[in-house]
């Protein structure tokens, strides 16, 4: 897929390209030609009205332009012929030239066999036609399209090889967003294929005639509790579908992120004191956002479940807000093993574990991820950090008056 996408951008590109140096040469060839018609025709025009007057280049030398005139009586013959460099004591093939020019209904055309443009206009004394060289002309429209040609073929050579380099820093998001997609199906498959081997395996024992009614109760206990925690893992990975898709729905208002912040920390008091841990906060008073109420609480709720999951025995975790500058952060810092730099920058991506065990604890990889979602449709940012026997993660937010 990634093969065919970035095939399919180089073909856009050369598309593009190509279509534009048509363009571009198009319009050089039409100009250049228009332009060489004027000159060939003011030629023309000024032999036809100064015959007599030899025409010389506009830089003063004594080379004559190529141009002949003749003139015809009444009844056909050639009573003079002269001018420019031509050769004129072929006769025949001059007679063939006027009679072609006697012929012609316009009265100003162009001979393609003879490569030559003329005039002709009717006097008292016959008709006088004026001829012009378009070998010129025509070498130098020419030699134009040559030229064109090659500057085509190089600058489609040189920017064959840019788009090939091209396509891959523009594939490349897609291909690691591609990656990830496959990576996030196959964890989420992973994540639900165990708790459905635990109820599918308590569903036979069910069955089975030999159990007793204590193993078939542990059956129904078991089913229960592999089905509601199946429960969370999709209503978490549907929470990221919406986020993703933009459809979560928030209803942003100003609130007041410090009793917010404080009515987060109360259910989780007793689960850090249940686990040994110390729950310590400093909240300062008066810190105001525009946020959704329900979502930045959520977001709270999963950096201080992380921390009970995630602490070392009998430590003290440290939960801050305060004001910095126009921003309002706050902060959960657990005591435990030093998260590594590597670590710190996969953390916040789907079903990504540090110590890599996919313990049925209820932790299925999604909290910090949907954390993240939360923040960014807020506007803000989070982060993670590790130092000094703490890890530390962080959530800035616009603050408002």
């Amino acid at each position: 897929m990634i093969k065919r996408l970035r095939l399919k951008f180089i073909c856009v590109n050369m598309v593009i390209v190509t279509v534009m140096l048509l363009i571009i040469f198009g319009m050089v060839f039409h100009f250049t030609k228009v332009n060489l018609e004027a000159q060939s025709i003011g030629t023309l025009q000024s032999v036809m009205e100064n015959r007599y007057a030899r025409l010389k280049p506009s830089g003063g030398s004594n080379v004559r332009l190529p141009y002949f005139y003749v003139s015809v009586n009444p009844l056909g013959e050639v009573i003079a012929a002269t001018g420019g460099y031509f050769d004129l004591s072929d006769q025949e093939e001059l007679e063939a030239v006027i009679a072609q020019v006697l012929t012609a209904e316009e009265n100003m055309g162009v001979l393609r066999s003879y490569s030559l443009r003329y005039l002709k206009r009717t006097t008292p004394f016959g008709l006088t036609m004026v001829f012009v060289d378009m070998s010129g002309e025509i070498n130098t429209l020419r030699n134009l399209v040559k030229n064109s040609l090659f500057v085509a073929l190089l600058s489609l050579t040189a920017f064959l090889g840019l788009s090939v380099l091209l396509s891959r820093w523009a594939i490349a998001p897609v291909e690691k967003a591609w990656k990830q997609q496959k990576q996030f199906v196959a964890d989420a498959s992973h994540e639900l294929k165990t708790p459905l081997t635990v109820i599918m395996t308590n569903a036979e024992l069910l069955e089975d005639e030999a159990s007793t009614s204590e193993q078939k109760q542990q059956c129904v206990s078991g089913i229960l509790t592999m089905s509601q925690q199946m429960r969370g893992l999709v209503e978490s990975l549907l929470e990221l579908a919406r986020a993703d898709n933009g459809t979560a729905k928030m209803e942003f208002t100003r609130l007041n992120l410090s009793e917010l912040l404080t009515d987060a920390l109360l259910p989780f008091e007793p689960v850090y004191f249940e686990k040994g841990l110390v729950l310590e906060n400093e909240i300062e008073e008066g810190l105001f956002v525009t946020g959704s109420a329900a979502h930045l609480r959520q977001v709270a709720e999963i950096l201080l479940d992380n921390g009970a999951k995630y602490s070392s025995d009998q430590g003290s975790v440290k939960f801050r807000a305060e004001r910095k500058g126009s921003h309002c952060v706050f902060s959960l810092a657990s005591p435990g093993e030093p998260i590594s730099k590597e670590d710190l920058k996969n953390i916040f991506k789907r079903f990504y574990r540090i110590d890599k065990v996919r313990a049925m604890n209820h932790s299925y990889g999604l909290g910090l991820s949907i954390a993240q979602s939360i923040v960014e449709a807020h506007g803000g940012k989070i982060w993670a950090e590790s130092s000094d026997g703490f890890n530390t993660f962080f959530v800035q937010l616009n603050s408002v008056s």
